[in-house]
């Protein structure tokens, strides 16, 4: 392992037992850095990117995760700052930076006036946990999505994404990757949804990545027409019990502040909020 006292350098394979190690202090949070290092070896050519570590002492004390998404990880102020002032000096290749709004902010504090203006940011998301049984009954009609759903099933998604996020997936012919993608969650039986017997998505919602401490929810969604009806409640449910009974024990996700609806449901099910997630996107 190449040794650093102190400061930040790209981390490698030899450094995964670290990084583990250090996720793992607050494992439920860190579950996108941990899934991403876990599945890449930390090789950056299978990250799309790198992660970098700082070091104090010699000893890992803190990482972020540098690709499509800037994630920090177990950051304290200095070791948001070195990253944010490294980024500097490299210039911006990532289209968002998310995670612990402590870190974040820091982070910004250095590249807000350097990286441009932001398409959107979202400065107070609640980040969410719940390691035990629903609170609520959950929907029976809700299962894993097959490959023969996809044609029902993939409008939904790019309608979910251009809602949240504020532009399509499929803007600049991003179309077939995020198709593939969708591909990619349903082999993994990490996408689950409800159809009325017309075949229209009543809800939907995907796991993003997955850890052996948690699994994090991504897509939660139910078509406006739809809302109202506690299917997003009773869906969450049935998420929450197939992931903990089948992927991992804990399930996690993050939601927008302003979004009483959704975070009212999540409560219902039981989910508590653990931290609080800031997002800056590009």
């Amino acid at each position: 392992m190449l040794t650093t006292r102190r400061g930040v350098r790209v981390l490698g394979a030899a450094d995964l037992a670290s990084f583990s190690a250090l996720a793992a202090r607050d494992a439920v949070v860190n579950v996108f850095a941990d899934y991403r290092a876990r599945t890449t070896n930390l090789d950056p050519r299978w990250l799309g990117g790198e992660m970098w570590g700082y070091f104090e002492d010699g000893e890992l004390a803190g990482a972020c995760h540098v690709a499509a998404n800037m994630v920090p990880v177990q950051c304290d102020q200095v070791a948001a700052q070195a990253f944010a002032e490294k980024a500097v000096a490299r210039g911006r290749t990532s289209s968002t930076i998310v995670g612990p709004s402590a870190s974040v902010d820091v982070m910004w504090d250095v590249l807000a006036g350097e990286w441009g203006p932001p398409r959107e940011c979202r400065w107070r998301q609640p980040h969410l946990v719940l390691s035990d049984d629903p609170l609520t009954e959950p929907d029976p009609l809700v299962r894993p999505t097959t490959r023969e759903d996809l044609a029902r099933l993939y409008p939904a998604c790019v309608a979910m994404y251009t809602e949240e996020v504020g532009v399509s997936p499929e803007a600049g012919g991003g179309g077939e990757y995020y198709r593939a993608r969708i591909l990619q969650l349903i082999a993994r039986g990490w996408s689950f949804a409800r159809f009325d017997d017309d075949g229209r998505v009543l809800f939907k919602a995907e796991v993003a990545c997955v850890s052996p401490y948690a699994a994090q929810v991504q897509g939660v969604f139910v078509p406006p027409e739809f809302r109202g009806r506690g299917l997003a409640t009773a869906g969450m449910a049935a998420v929450v019990a197939a992931v903990r009974r089948e992927i991992a024990p804990s399930v996690s996700l993050y939601v927008n502040e302003w979004n009483a609806p959704a975070r009212a449901a999540y409560e219902r099910v039981g989910f508590q909020e653990s931290t609080t997630f800031s997002t800056i996107m590009f």
